[in-house]
C-alpha cells in the first residue's frame, strides 16, 4: 500500500495508530467510570457499617428490655 492509503490526509497520522488510539480512549473512559463507582463504594460501605452498628445496638437494647420484662 502506498503512504496515501495508510495515512490520514488531514492530520498525517497512520490509520492503524489512530484506530489503536481510539480503542485506548474508550478503555480509559470505561476505567474512569469504574473508578468513580469504586470511589463511591467506599463512602457507601462506611455508611452501611454505621447503620449496621446502630441496628446491632438497637437489637442489644431490645434484648435487654425483653429479658427484664421476662424476669418480672
Amino acid at each position: 500500500m502506498s503512504r496515501d492509503e495508510t495515512v490520514c490526509k488531514y492530520c498525517g497520522i497512520s490509520y492503524l495508530i489512530l484506530h489503536e488510539f481510539k480503542v485506548m480512549e474508550e478503555k480509559v473512559k470505561a476505567m474512569e467510570k469504574e473508578i468513580k463507582f469504586y470511589e463511591g463504594s467506599i463512602e457507601r460501605e462506611k455508611g452501611l457499617q454505621a447503620e449496621l452498628q446502630s441496628l446491632y445496638q438497637d437489637l442489644e437494647h431490645y434484648r435487654a428490655d425483653s429479658e427484664s420484662k421476662t424476669e418480672r
